[in-house]
């Protein structure tokens, strides 16, 4: 098994899982000072953005931390398979080497934006007055990730199903 073959899908693995990890410390020391951050965003423009709606305001509030919540777990998720994907991948033989590393670096990299992106738009959207205008200015970053994601997970899948079932033509390589 050669793990440098897949470096990259594990580093970001793991910068995915310590995100994940880091947003959760956060929470435990600090989530009545993130919630006063969120809620004072949304203050800051109740007038405008709320049209002194207090209540809306805070619903987004509300929403807004499920979105950091959403960051934590999909960072710790999405990176322990992005690492379990590079462990997988690292002991195939068969197929392109450099496919491989496309299917990794995808679920590595597509991991760790999408974490982010969700607490990209849970900071935004008290500022914003919703949670879909967040999601709606970040969908260029968004989509991809998750995207990214699922094509290097399926191209796992299928190159792992190659790998220990064969198929016509995919001789093992070193």
């Amino acid at each position: 098994m050669d793990l440098s073959s897949q470096r990259w899908t594990l580093l970001l693995g793991l910068l995915a899982c310590l995100w994940g990890f880091g947003m959760g410390g956060a929470f435990g020391a600090a989530e009545d000072a993130i919630k006063d951050a969120l809620r004072a965003r949304a203050d800051a423009v109740l007038d405008t953005r709320y049209e002194g709606d207090a209540a809306k305001a805070t619903q987004v509030v509300d929403k807004s931390f499920k979105y950091l919540i959403r960051s934590h777990l999909h960072g710790g998720a999405i990176g322990a398979v992005a690492g379990l994907c590079g462990l997988v991948l690292s002991s195939h033989r068969r197929g392109s080497p450099a496919v491989r590393r496309a299917a990794g670096a995808l679920i590595g990299a597509g991991g760790l934006a999408y974490s982010l992106y969700w607490c990209a738009a849970g900071w935004m959207a008290p500022g914003l007055g919703s949670t879909g205008a967040a999601k709606e200015a970040l969908a260029w970053w968004g989509f991809p990730a998750a995207g990214a994601c699922l094509v290097g997970l399926a191209a796992t899948v299928v190159l792992s199903a190659r790998e220990w079932w064969g198929a016509p033509g995919s001789a093992p390589s070193s």
